[in-house]
């Protein structure tokens, strides 16, 4: 198995819900980790292009930088908005990440994990079955 990690970074407000109470808004300045994983090289002995992988993140991350997670779609609070949590956020930049990957990928190799810092020490990571 072999695999390829690019990190990003983005700066984003959010405020989220605990057990029925709302906390305050607050930024971080989060840290995204995605694993790409398979099994096998191509013929340039590439799992895929690290840059493929920088391109799609930056796609994913873009409607959230400087902005509030609260207000951007999926967690938008219009009744059926996701709370905003750091384990919701990768488990969303994840489901992102595979779409748009998808025509990139050599069969056998998908998004093995998406982690993200909220603070130092704080990760949530989301990994595939």
């Amino acid at each position: 198995m072999y695999e390829v990690t690019v990190q990003d970074e983005f700066c984003a407000a959010h405020a989220i819900w605990i057990r029925g109470e709302r906390e305050r808004l607050h930024g971080h300045n989060w840290r995204v980790t995605v694993v790409v994983a398979g099994p096998e090289l191509d013929g340039d002995g590439l799992l895929c292009d690290f840059h493929e992988v920088e391109r799609v993140l930056g796609s994913v991350l873009a409607p959230w930088r400087d902005g509030s997670l609260n207000d951007a779609p999926p967690f938008a609070p219009d009744g059926r908005g996701v709370n905003p949590t750091a384990e919701r956020v990768a488990e969303t930049i994840a489901v992102a990440m595979r779409d748009g990957l998808r025509r990139v990928l050599p069969a056998g190799a998908s998004v093995a994990s998406v982690s993200v810092t909220e603070a130092r020490g704080c990760i949530a990571t989301w990994r595939s079955r």
